[in-house]
């Protein structure tokens, strides 16, 4: 098949001068015209030839097919595999490895103008598990069904961005385009289990700096609808345990100060705050990412056995931890008092001890002294109730500004990214709040400007579930997505840097 275009290609085929001179008129003529009728019929698709999307698809599904699930994912295999695509493509080539074993790869386009903020893709390698027995495809077989629908773990989180920069990297460079900015894809280790040892410290690198990063695209979410979603901040982690100690008894004793009780009481207000916020949510008053979630993930008490519990003791320590997140708009002072003064307050005859893992991660430690009449003598027992808060990652960048990025006219980085979105044909959303959590955060730790972004329109929302999949028609309309932004974004001609 003859393709025509007008930029330089490798594939293109060319009819050697001495084939033609060898050739009648009568039989170039002919050609010429079949090529004509051929275009004219609609036989020749105008866009990506299908040989070129089959070769697009099956790369993605090669990527997938690469078991990269904690706790022990193949970091050196998908390395080595991206590597390659990047070495056909034309990029340069650079692994970085802070913690053994957990490499990082860093792929560059240099632009025109070098000195200009450069702009960064990035990506995670890692993936969450997956349990095939839950699955109607293997979850690393990257299935492709009838539908298009290729099932496999990473679908959408978030191995199809990785392969949609490459594939558009490639288009970009096939067609002859220039950037004028240079170009970085960031691959990176460990973002599904905190990030610490990969883009938390890849951002604090030498080598980091040296990219001089003046955007970042990273992961987003699919969107159900026909709009693409896009997010400005993520929710701030918090991982919340707290723990009771009580004086222990017979299962039958009715008496204050048990540690299920003092747990209870501290529950009990942790939960009537998440109704309140959930209460928002329901009313349509707020989106999910807006409010802040308290959700319990683990209750631990009472006297185990071989074959169960111990059902007739009341135990003597008690533990429940919560995972909250905290927008970024609302205040980490606020959320403090409250803990305070709603879920350990000091009516319930508690005192706190209050100690600093950081700037900004308090313990709290509450005690209560119960008396009971024992005949003559009185007995007093210490109850104690130690509440535990542990940031994950930083709430301020560099500056002392919350982690957001604008989405508006202050930040004209915002504006190119939607004009380069509405020029590939798409629609875009509201800008959100991310619900959960990204290694975006680190970016915008460093006041760069950061959107999630993930190209999946009318996709069911599936990362992190059973049956992750990602239609193949959505894959690909995505590189061409790509295409647009990474084009606009890298010819921005405004020097703007962080």
């Amino acid at each position: 098949m003859f393709r025509l275009d007008s930029h330089k290609s490798s594939d293109h085929r060319q009819i050697p001068n001495q084939l033609l001179t060898g050739m009648s008129l009568t039989t170039v003529a002919g050609d010429f015209i079949f090529l004509l009728l051929l275009f004219s019929s609609g036989a020749v698709a105008i866009g990506f030839p299908l040989e070129d999307e089959k070769a697009q698809i099956e790369r993605f599904q090669q990527y997938l097919r690469i078991q990269t699930a904690h706790p022990n994912p193949d970091y050196a295999g998908a390395v080595s595999f991206l590597s390659s695509q990047a070495r056909s493509i034309g990029l340069k080539i650079l692994t970085l490895e802070f913690t053994p074993g957990k490499p990082l790869l860093l792929l560059s386009w240099t632009g025109s103008d070098p000195f200009l903020p450069s702009i960064l893709l990035n990506s995670h390698l890692d993936s969450v598990p997956a349990d095939p027995s839950h699955w109607i495809h293997p979850p690393f077989s990257a299935y492709r069904d009838s539908d298009g629908r290729i099932f496999a773990r990473g679908a959408q989180d978030d191995k199809s961005i990785a392969i949609q920069y490459l594939e558009a990297l490639r288009n970009l460079k096939g067609r002859g385009f220039s950037p004028l900015r240079s170009i970085h894809v960031s691959l990176v280790p460990d973002e599904e289990i905190g990030g610490a040892d990969g883009h938390e410290k890849f951002v604090a690198s030498q080598e980091f700096r040296m990219l001089n990063v003046g955007f970042v695209l990273d992961e987003g979410q699919a969107s159900p609808t026909d709009e693409l979603r896009v997010f400005y901040a993520d929710r701030l982690p918090w991982s919340l345990i707290v723990n009771a100690v009580g004086a222990p008894g017979h299962g039958s004793k009715m008496y204050d100060g048990s540690a299920a009780e003092n747990l209870m009481e501290c529950v009990e207000a942790i939960v009537r705050f998440r109704d309140s916020q959930f209460d928002l949510v329901k009313a349509g008053i707020r989106a999910g990412s807006e409010v802040i979630s308290v959700n319990p993930v683990y209750l631990k008490a009472g006297t185990p056995t071989p074959t169960g519990f111990v059902m007739n003791m009341q135990p003597s320590e008690a533990e429940a931890g919560f995972d909250v997140r905290l927008p970024p708009t609302e205040s980490i002072d606020i959320l403090r008092k409250r803990i305070n003064e709603e879920w350990a307050p000091i009516s319930r005859n508690m005192t706190y001890q209050v100690s600093y893992q950081d700037e900004i991660m308090p313990n709290f430690i509450a005690v209560t002294i119960v008396c009971r009449k024992s005949g003559r003598n009185e007995i007093c027992y210490c109850f104690v109730m130690s509440m535990q808060l542990t940031q994950k990652g930083p709430s301020r960048d560099v500056t002392g500004r919350p982690l957001v990025t604008p989405t508006n006219a202050s930040n004209p980085w915002w504006s190119v990214f939607k004009q380069a979105i509405s020029a590939s044909g798409a629609k875009l959303g509201k800008p959100e709040i991310l619900s959960s959590t990204t290694d975006a955060r680190f970016m915008r730790q460093m006041g760069i400007p950061t959107l999630g972004f993930s190209p999946m329109a009318n996709t069911p929302v599936l990362l992190h579930d059973h049956n992750e999949f990602l239609k193949d028609t959505v894959f690909l309309n995505g590189i061409k997505v790509y295409e647009n932004l990474i084009s606009a974004l890298s010819s921005f001609h405004s020097d703007i840097g962080v």
